[in-house]
Protein backbone atom coordinates (compact mmCIF):
# COMPACT_ATOMS: atom_id res chain seq x y z
CA UNK A 1 0.00 0.00 0.00
CA UNK A 2 1.33 3.78 -1.27
CA UNK A 3 1.23 6.76 0.74
CA UNK A 4 -1.59 7.72 -0.83
CA UNK A 5 -3.47 4.93 -0.46
CA UNK A 6 -2.91 5.43 3.37
CA UNK A 7 -4.08 9.33 2.78
CA UNK A 8 -6.86 7.95 1.04
CA UNK A 9 -8.00 6.16 4.01
CA UNK A 10 -7.49 8.44 6.38
CA UNK A 11 -9.32 10.89 5.09
CA UNK A 12 -12.65 8.45 4.59
CA UNK A 13 -12.56 8.42 8.19
CA UNK A 14 -12.63 12.08 9.08
CA UNK A 15 -14.05 13.59 5.89
CA UNK A 16 -14.75 16.72 5.25
CA UNK A 17 -11.86 18.28 7.90
CA UNK A 18 -9.06 16.64 5.81
CA UNK A 19 -8.28 18.29 2.39
CA UNK A 20 -7.57 16.17 -0.78
CA UNK A 21 -4.36 14.37 -0.65
CA UNK A 22 -1.50 16.79 -2.39
CA UNK A 23 1.14 14.95 -3.82
CA UNK A 24 4.33 15.81 -5.20
CA UNK A 25 7.97 14.43 -5.91
CA UNK A 26 6.23 11.20 -4.08
CA UNK A 27 5.35 13.01 -0.84
CA UNK A 28 1.67 13.09 0.02
CA UNK A 29 0.07 15.79 2.09
CA UNK A 30 -3.02 16.60 4.09
CA UNK A 31 -4.54 19.17 5.15
CA UNK A 32 -6.66 19.79 8.55
CA UNK A 33 -8.83 22.22 8.55
CA UNK A 34 -9.73 21.61 12.37
CA UNK A 35 -6.37 22.08 14.38
CA UNK A 36 -8.44 20.91 17.77
CA UNK A 37 -8.33 17.33 16.10
CA UNK A 38 -4.92 17.06 15.02
CA UNK A 39 -4.56 14.54 18.03
CA UNK A 40 -7.62 12.71 17.20
CA UNK A 41 -6.45 12.37 13.62
CA UNK A 42 -3.14 11.46 14.43
CA UNK A 43 -4.15 8.73 16.47
CA UNK A 44 -6.10 6.60 14.27
CA UNK A 45 -2.74 6.91 11.78
CA UNK A 46 -0.84 5.19 14.25
CA UNK A 47 -2.82 3.01 15.65
CA UNK A 48 -4.96 1.64 12.15
CA UNK A 49 -2.75 2.91 8.97
CA UNK A 50 0.30 1.70 11.25
CA UNK A 51 2.00 5.35 11.20
CA UNK A 52 3.94 4.51 14.48
CA UNK A 53 7.11 7.23 14.02
CA UNK A 54 7.09 10.48 14.68
CA UNK A 55 9.76 11.74 12.32
CA UNK A 56 9.50 15.37 13.29
CA UNK A 57 6.60 18.05 14.58
CA UNK A 58 7.56 21.81 12.36
CA UNK A 59 5.93 24.94 12.17
CA UNK A 60 5.95 27.79 9.92
CA UNK A 61 5.45 31.65 10.31
CA UNK A 62 3.13 32.97 8.09
CA UNK A 63 3.90 36.47 9.96
CA UNK A 64 1.36 38.87 8.00
CA UNK A 65 -1.02 36.14 7.78
CA UNK A 66 -3.91 35.01 9.35
CA UNK A 67 -4.10 32.25 10.32
CA UNK A 68 0.31 33.06 11.40
CA UNK A 69 1.30 29.28 11.72
CA UNK A 70 1.24 26.15 10.03
CA UNK A 71 2.25 23.34 12.32
CA UNK A 72 3.94 20.21 10.01
CA UNK A 73 3.64 17.15 11.42
CA UNK A 74 6.17 14.41 9.44
CA UNK A 75 4.63 10.82 10.12
CA UNK A 76 6.74 7.51 9.12
CA UNK A 77 5.07 3.70 9.00
CA UNK A 78 8.13 1.60 9.97
CA UNK A 79 6.41 -1.76 8.71
CA UNK A 80 5.17 -0.07 5.19
CA UNK A 81 7.71 2.33 4.69
CA UNK A 82 5.43 5.02 3.67
CA UNK A 83 5.95 8.81 4.67
CA UNK A 84 2.98 11.15 5.01
CA UNK A 85 2.43 14.77 5.81
CA UNK A 86 -0.10 16.11 7.87
CA UNK A 87 -0.44 20.18 8.02
CA UNK A 88 -3.39 22.37 10.18
CA UNK A 89 -3.14 26.40 11.17
CA UNK A 90 -3.07 27.61 14.22
CA UNK A 91 -3.81 31.67 14.68
CA UNK A 92 -1.80 34.03 16.83
CA UNK A 93 -4.98 35.21 18.98
CA UNK A 94 -4.84 31.14 19.96
CA UNK A 95 -1.64 29.80 19.35
CA UNK A 96 -2.67 26.43 20.85
CA UNK A 97 -3.75 23.34 19.98
CA UNK A 98 -3.61 19.63 21.36
CA UNK A 99 -0.56 17.86 22.06
CA UNK A 100 0.57 14.82 20.11
CA UNK A 101 2.61 13.38 22.90
CA UNK A 102 0.22 10.76 23.92
CA UNK A 103 0.21 9.17 20.73
CA UNK A 104 3.93 9.50 20.05
CA UNK A 105 6.15 10.05 23.54
CA UNK A 106 8.69 11.83 20.43
CA UNK A 107 6.28 14.15 20.26
CA UNK A 108 7.44 15.90 23.50
CA UNK A 109 10.65 18.08 22.34
CA UNK A 110 9.37 17.82 18.99
CA UNK A 111 6.85 20.18 20.84
CA UNK A 112 8.77 21.97 23.42
CA UNK A 113 10.79 23.59 20.59
CA UNK A 114 7.55 24.86 18.74
CA UNK A 115 7.00 26.32 22.13
CA UNK A 116 10.00 27.55 23.07
CA UNK A 117 11.06 29.45 19.83
CA UNK A 118 7.88 29.97 18.37
CA UNK A 119 5.21 30.25 21.48
CA UNK A 120 2.73 27.63 20.34
CA UNK A 121 1.29 26.28 23.07
CA UNK A 122 0.34 22.52 22.91
CA UNK A 123 -2.78 21.84 25.41
CA UNK A 124 -2.07 18.82 27.54
CA UNK A 125 1.52 18.50 26.85
CA UNK A 126 3.36 16.61 30.19
CA UNK A 127 6.27 19.09 30.43
CA UNK A 128 5.56 22.17 28.14
CA UNK A 129 8.94 24.55 29.47
CA UNK A 130 11.68 26.30 27.27
CA UNK A 131 13.90 23.60 25.55
CA UNK A 132 16.62 25.55 24.44
CA UNK A 133 16.22 29.38 25.23
CA UNK A 134 16.28 30.01 29.30
CA UNK A 135 13.08 29.97 31.52
CA UNK A 136 11.87 33.48 31.70
CA UNK A 137 12.82 34.41 28.10
CA UNK A 138 10.31 36.70 26.95
CA UNK A 139 11.03 36.12 23.55
CA UNK A 140 10.63 33.48 20.58
CA UNK A 141 13.20 33.92 18.59
CA UNK A 142 12.26 32.18 15.18
CA UNK A 143 9.40 34.60 14.72
CA UNK A 144 9.99 36.41 11.57
CA UNK A 145 9.43 39.53 13.69
CA UNK A 146 12.10 38.72 16.23
CA UNK A 147 15.03 40.95 14.48
CA UNK A 148 18.04 39.33 13.29
CA UNK A 149 20.65 41.03 15.00
CA UNK A 150 18.69 39.58 18.46
CA UNK A 151 17.45 42.04 21.02
CA UNK A 152 18.85 43.30 24.21
CA UNK A 153 18.80 41.63 27.57
CA UNK A 154 18.75 42.97 31.19
CA UNK A 155 20.35 39.33 32.31
CA UNK A 156 24.12 40.12 32.72
CA UNK A 157 26.03 37.24 31.92
CA UNK A 158 23.69 35.20 30.29
CA UNK A 159 23.76 36.51 26.82
CA UNK A 160 24.78 39.95 24.92
CA UNK A 161 23.66 42.30 26.90
CA UNK A 162 23.18 44.46 23.75
CA UNK A 163 22.10 43.75 20.34
CA UNK A 164 24.59 41.64 18.33
CA UNK A 165 26.79 43.34 15.35
CA UNK A 166 25.58 41.92 11.85
CA UNK A 167 27.98 43.54 9.58
CA UNK A 168 30.83 40.52 9.36
CA UNK A 169 28.76 38.31 11.17
CA UNK A 170 27.94 34.78 10.11
CA UNK A 171 24.72 35.40 8.74
CA UNK A 172 25.53 38.20 5.85
CA UNK A 173 24.60 37.71 2.61
CA UNK A 174 25.08 39.40 -0.52
CA UNK A 175 21.69 40.21 -2.58
CA UNK A 176 22.38 39.50 -6.47
CA UNK A 177 25.41 38.23 -7.14
CA UNK A 178 26.79 36.38 -10.45
CA UNK A 179 26.41 33.00 -8.43
CA UNK A 180 25.47 30.80 -5.37
CA UNK A 181 28.68 30.98 -4.03
CA UNK A 182 28.38 34.92 -4.06
CA UNK A 183 25.35 34.86 -2.64
CA UNK A 184 25.89 32.05 0.15
CA UNK A 185 25.57 33.54 4.02
CA UNK A 186 29.24 33.86 5.21
CA UNK A 187 31.60 35.99 6.67
CA UNK A 188 32.72 39.35 4.74
CA UNK A 189 35.19 41.76 4.45
CA UNK A 190 33.35 45.23 4.26
CA UNK A 191 35.10 45.88 1.13
CA UNK A 192 33.66 42.78 -0.12
CA UNK A 193 29.99 43.60 0.68
CA UNK A 194 29.92 46.51 -1.55
CA UNK A 195 31.29 44.31 -4.88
Amino acid sequence: MTALDQAKKLREKFGGILSEPAEFRGEVTLKLADAERIAEVCGFAKTELGFDFLLDVTSVDNYGEDPRWTLVYELYGLGHRCHLRLKTDVSEERSELPTVAGVWRTADWHEREAYDLMGIRFRGHPDLRRIIMWEGYPHHPLRKDFPVTGKPTEVPGVAFTKAAPIEGGPFVTTPGGRDAIEREPRVRMPEEATR
